[in-house]
């Protein structure tokens, strides 16, 4: 919920600031993608005015404008990253968390409070058939469920007042308000006295919860730590009587183990551009000049203000989890008077808060597109981009993943030729006869992909397949250093296709995306020659993506 800013920083708001994340917060409650004209309504801003604050959100990377409409970026969540590095609760303690959830086999989760509300930053869920699974980023009206009575224990007045004002707004919220509020008192009344909060079916019929406070070195309750189940595993006694222990225990070894983090000295800002600027540059150049080329590139359809103060939130991170006005302007290479604009305009829309000297990003920070982009898989983070390419080289495009020893569809974007490749989502094929299988196999440990290849036994598939499997492993060595794999006429006669790998965070390949052609168009080389640097280029943009994406989020395959 807002923060109230001192009317001194009210009056030095910044105006554009203010209406461009009017207009992010429009997009992102019309479910990630609208047309101008519908944040136009959503908003109530003028077209030019909406118009720039697109320009500037699609400059920085946070959306890709197609054909009518805006649609927002996995390169949004960067800004949501930033809070959850400077909050420490989701890499300090998640692990923790995680473990807990493999010993109780159920769903575990850490919210942390957010006004009248209980906001996830962390989620560790089991695959059930039937289950409830929120996402980060996700706000919860502090009376449905177990963490917003854990919290409300320690409201004030002026916080009880808000609460009831609230009652009945759904707005921003991932469930409706309970039904009943007055019982929501009650439930608080029983937390404070027990210690422990219980969900019994309060957030949705079936659902059972069970909470306990996490404490900072000073005693406040900065988190809650829930476990989830169903009717239909436990009822409400029998999860606490299952759980409690559990989370008691993984509490006591949570605290001193974020005492410990918050006790870290924090690193010097950084002398190259963070966030927004770094999306775009190379790290020696700074995010105000780079901001001052946007501008002078795009002119007025460049709203600076509103980069700047993209920027300014994207400087917090792990090393950085609170930041001096100095240390911003250090950070982002702002003035020290645009900094200090940007920080009392973040703070007065609830997005930064102020402790003495120094700022820190707060929860609300996820309401910006967090939790809608983290229910991406992978392949529809790769969509886009493969449309992109296909644009480009009028070849189809494709994804793929290892499933055994195959490869799996999970992505592809056709060609409008005569004679053209046809592949649907989901198609298997032999991974040791394809680019796309060769590129995922390379990128296996060594000792995992000679242990597959003994295990192969590879069949002819077209008079050119390779089946020797001591030939394939030099293969493979080869494409592991070439970083890209070009199969001739070994999985169908007339077919060629090029590969090259995706990674994640860690570098590990996690999928490949390749371009197909029939081979009497042109020879192998020029193929490569042709198509291997925008499949590059591609397979980076795609990577990229998912290193923001899967910072904290659990990004599937498909």
């Amino acid at each position: 919920m807002p923060h109230t800013a001192p009317a001194a920083a009210q009056d030095e708001a910044v105006g554009p600031l203010v209406r461009g994340l009017a207009v992010l917060r429009a997009l992102v409650g019309a479910g990630g993608q609208a047309s101008p004209g519908e944040l136009v309504r959503g908003t109530g801003l003028a077209r030019s005015t909406v118009d720039r604050v697109l320009s500037t959100l699609a400059r920085v990377g946070y959306l890709r404008l197609t054909g009518r409409d805006a649609e927002l970026t996995p390169r949004l969540m960067e800004l949501g990253n930033a809070y959850l590095a400077a909050c420490r609760l989701p890499d300090t303690l998640g692990p923790l968390a995680e473990r807990l959830g493999a010993d109780l086999d159920e769903s575990v989760s850490l919210a942390v409070p957010d006004g009248t509300g209980a906001r996830f930053v962390y989620q560790s869920p089991r695959r059930r058939t039937m289950s409830l699974v929120f996402h980060i980023g996700d706000l919860l009206p502090a009376d449905r469920g177990a963490p917003g009575a854990l919290f409300a224990v320690h409201w004030g007045e002026a916080d009880w007042r808000r609460w009831r004002e609230r009652a009945d707004d759904e707005s921003g919220y991932a469930v409706p308000p309970a039904p009943e509020h007055t019982r929501f008192a009650e439930r608080v009344a029983q937390a404070r006295q027990a210690g422990v909060a219980v969900d019994d079916q309060v957030v949705e019929p079936g659902l059972l919860a069970v909470a306990v406070p996490v404490r900072d070195p000073a005693g406040r309750v900065v988190s809650a730590l829930s476990a989830v189940s169903h009717t239909s595993r436990h009822d409400a006694a029998s999860l606490v009587s299952t759980a409690l222990p559990g989370l008691r225990q993984t509490v006591a070894a949570m605290e001193p183990a974020l005492a410990a983090a918050l006790a870290e000295p924090a690193a010097p800002a950084p002398a190259q551009p963070t966030g927004a600027a770094a999306a775009s540059q190379p790290p020696e150049v700074a995010a105000a000049t780079w901001l001052r080329a946007s501008k002078q590139e795009l002119g007025p359809e460049f709203v600076e203000s509103l980069g700047r103060g993209l920027a300014v939130l994207t400087a917090f991170d792990e090393h950085r989890p609170a930041l001096s006005l100095s240390a911003v302007a250090e950070a982002t290479g702002l003035a020290r008077a645009t900094a200090r604009r940007a920080l009392l305009t973040l703070a007065q829309l609830g997005y930064v808060t102020q402790h003495g000297r120094l700022f820190r990003p707060t929860p609300r920070v996820l309401d910006l597109g967090f939790a809608r982009l983290s229910t991406l898989t992978l392949a529809q983070i790769a969509q886009p981009h493969l449309a992109e390419l296909v644009a480009r080289v009028h070849d189809s495009a494709s994804m793929a993943v290892l499933a055994g020893d195959d490869i799996r569809y999970v992505a592809r974007v056709h060609t409008v030729r005569i004679m053209s490749v046809s592949i649907t989502l989901g198609t298997r094929f032999p991974a040791y006869a394809t680019a796309l299988g060769r590129v995922l196999l390379a990128g296996l440990p060594e000792a995992e992909r000679a242990r597959r290849l003994a295990a192969l036994r590879p069949q002819p598939l077209t008079r050119h397949t390779v089946t020797d499997t001591a030939r394939l492993a030099e293969i493979l060595a080869e494409v592991d250093r070439a970083g890209y794999a070009l199969v001739d006429q070994e999985l169908e006669d007339g077919l060629r296709s090029i590969a090259v790998p995706v990674r994640d965070r860690a570098g590990r390949v996690v999928a490949a995306i390749n371009v197909s052609l029939h081979a009497a168009r042109q020879s192998a080389e020029a193929s490569r020659a042709d198509l291997l640097p925008a499949l590059r280029r591609t397979a980076e943009r795609v990577t990229a993506d998912l290193a923001v994406a899967s910072r904290f989020a659990r990004i599937n395959p498909a």
